[in-house]
């Protein structure tokens, strides 16, 4: 965290003067090495926001969409070298390497500012340098934090008014002593040589080079290189999990990446729950859920990351620190998300999908049959017999928060936490909702969630991707230390920590099919969240978690046949027996740094299952041979 930070890219040191000074010393340091040839203060006034739309659209970097169909909304095309996170660039520098761990890219801090100093020299040459402040959560709210981004793109600028709040308030809490964390992004795309000629900008500005380098003892973050997502708009992955699952470890609270929810029963009680799901597995959808059982409700508080602290009543409350949506465009249609349909009608940035011929969006899954004509996400016509996607799998939308329409009224405020869940895509092993007997099991089970491998991704289908509370290119410290720190949250929080479960909504049949229906039909498993919480139902005891009792989960009218119950909830000894075995080798990974009471909680769940493997009286074989594999690049 910087209070007086004085050069660039080092580390801070204190300056004399009021933080104002502070800050714009450091700014001036920064400008020093990069060579803007503007500075501009940001204060993210509908002013600001209209000029910037403007420029980005007369220089080509911005489509406008039509105003009937799509108002106030536009499209970008990124280069084809810069579509998603770049976890293969991504750097934690901590102190020493073992503090970064295992799932971390480590590299030697003093180092890494010696390569930056040369990456970063004179890189905003001909551009204007924007001084973005912002603030993570309520400006001076209790849970709430500050950073600036200095950035030479307009385009960051725009989405970071989206996702935050930006401006002269935050200039104020600065002004009045709050610290804040440093960041810097530059394209790394020069205008102007080093013979002072000026040369034509293009329409996504990049570098074939990047860096997106966290220096968590610092608070700093740097990227070099991308205009893309994550890797531009710092205060997303890079300071709201990296840096800031730092600073809750040091300060007592958890930075986590987590949609939130509230979910309101037919007797009108509430429930607040945060879930931490991996990519692909439900998480935008049951952020947005609409419900298909009666007097049911649930509201939208936010769809991505949620920071979670002690308050003063011994429960653990959370925020969303975001004010905006980032989502991912392809697969989002009005049968998987018809909120998130509705919620980018207008006023959107839509990045990297494709254009119609009447001026408006469509990518994958957004209606069943495509247009006969678009053009795709690259600026090259499409038609359907090309066998190509028209959008680009990660193409994106960046849209205010206010818009979407299950949106609760009080989404900018914390809300104490009744249950956490984890979920995975898993066609085999993982019911279909199973509950943590106690914290530390439910700690146990947030630290060895997985999804299988598939088609789509690199890899060996089949194989597990194993993802660690879904943070693990997130956390910016050793995880086996986040493990850890959740067990002494749970121990703080005592008899008022919230209830733990999985979910998999993914589990399949012999030939394949989903047994569960999924999509708005999840209502009936937060149902039984809920009355478990309340403790109105009762459940089953299993090798893996607690279990629905017979007849608890409400499954009227959904006609499920009692073989797709069964294998909804099935727990096979031997495959959970295989999987205990890749367990102890993901942990063996962390070097004796994982909680010692998840060496006692692994040997009772085999002891456990090897009973039931004995009680059996024809054992079932294996259903499949599986392998322990860290997720690729997105």
């Amino acid at each position: 965290m910087i209070t007086n930070p004085t050069r660039t890219p080092g580390s801070p040191n204190v300056v004399p003067g009021s933080p104002r000074v502070a800050l714009e010393s450091w700014v001036a340091r920064v400008a020093a090495l990069t060579e803007p040839d503007r500075i501009e203060w940001c204060d993210g006034s509908p002013g600001e926001r209209d000029r910037l739309t403007a420029m980005l659209v007369a220089e080509g970097k911005l489509i406008p969409l039509d105003p009937e169909r799509r108002p106030g909304s536009f499209l970008a095309r990124s280069d084809p070298d810069d579509v998603a996170r770049v976890e293969g660039r991504t750097f934690t520098c901590s102190a020493t390497p073992e503090d970064a761990g295992p799932t971390n890219l480590w590299h030697d801090p003093d180092a890494m500012r010696a390569e930056l100093d040369g990456v970063f020299a004179g890189s905003m040459r001909g551009r204007t340098m924007y001084v973005v402040p912002f603030s993570m959560g309520p400006v001076d709210g209790p849970i709430s934090q500050v950073g600036v981004e200095l950035t030479d793109s307009a385009y960051v600028v725009l989405s970071m008014a989206v996702m935050t709040r930006l401006g002269d308030r935050v200039l104020r809490t600065i002004d009045a002593g709050t610290p804040w964390v440093a960041t810097v992004h530059s394209v790394g795309h020069p205008l102007r040589d080093d013979d002072g000629v000026l040369h034509d900008d293009v329409a996504w500005p990049c570098n074939e080079t990047k860096y997106i380098v966290q220096f968590p003892e610092t608070r700093e973050v740097w990227s070099y290189g991308s205009g893309y997502g994550g890797n531009a708009l710092l205060a997303k992955k890079c300071f709201a999990l990296r840096i800031a699952s730092v600073m809750g470890r040091d300060d007592g609270w958890l930075a986590e990446h987590m949609l939130l929810i509230r979910v309101t029963s037919p007797e009108g009680r509430a429930f607040h729950l945060a879930a931490a799901f991996p990519s692909a597995c439900g998480k935008t959808n049951l952020a947005m859920l609409q419900p298909t059982l009666p007097g049911w409700k649930v509201e939208t508080i936010g769809d991505d990351i949620a920071w979670l602290r002690p308050g003063a009543d011994g429960r653990l409350h959370a925020i969303n620190p975001e004010t905006g949506l980032f989502g991912v465009a392809p697969g989002t249609g009005r049968r998987t998300n018809p909120v998130a349909v509705d919620t980018i009608r207008s006023n959107t940035i839509f990045t990297n999908v494709a254009l119609t011929d009447d001026g408006d969006v469509w990518w994958e899954g957004l209606t069943p049959d495509p247009p006969a004509h678009l053009v795709d996400w690259t600026g090259a016509d499409w038609t359907p017999d090309l066998g190509t996607p028209a959008a680009h799998p990660n193409g994106r939308f960046t849209v205010a928060l206010d818009q979407c329409p299950s949106l609760a009224d009080d989404a900018d405020q914390s809300v104490p936490i009744d249950a956490v869940l984890f979920g995975g895509r898993r066609s085999s092993n993982v019911p279909l909702v199973a509950q943590a007997p106690t914290w530390t099991d439910g700690v146990f089970m947030g630290a060895t969630i997985s999804s299988e491998q598939t088609a789509a991704a690199e890899g060996t289908i089949g194989t597990l991707r194993r993802d660690p509370f879904a943070m693990l290119p997130f956390c910016g410290y050793n995880m086996a230390d986040h493990w850890t720190h959740w067990l002494d949250i749970g121990a703080q929080l005592g008899a008022d920590a919230p209830a733990v479960f999985q979910v998999n909504w993914f589990r399949t049949d012999d030939r394949g099919a989903f047994l569960w229906p999924g999509f708005g039909e999840n209502t009936r498993v937060l149902e039984w969240i809920v009355r478990r919480i309340e403790d109105r139902v009762d459940r089953r005891e299993s090798a893996i978690g607690w279990l629905p009792a017979v007849g608890d989960l409400d499954i009227a009218g959904l006609g499920l046949e009692p073989s797709q119950l069964d294998g909804l909830f099935a727990v096979d000894p031997e495959s959970w027996l295989a999987e205990c075995d890749l367990t102890e080798e993901f942990l063996r990974t962390f070097d004796g740094r994982a909680p010692a009471v998840f060496d006692t909680l692994l040997a009772t769940r085999r002891a456990a299952l090897r009973a039931e493997l004995d009680a059996a009286v024809e054992p079932a074989p294996p259903r499949q041979v599986l392998k322990n594999t860290i997720p690729p690049d997105p």
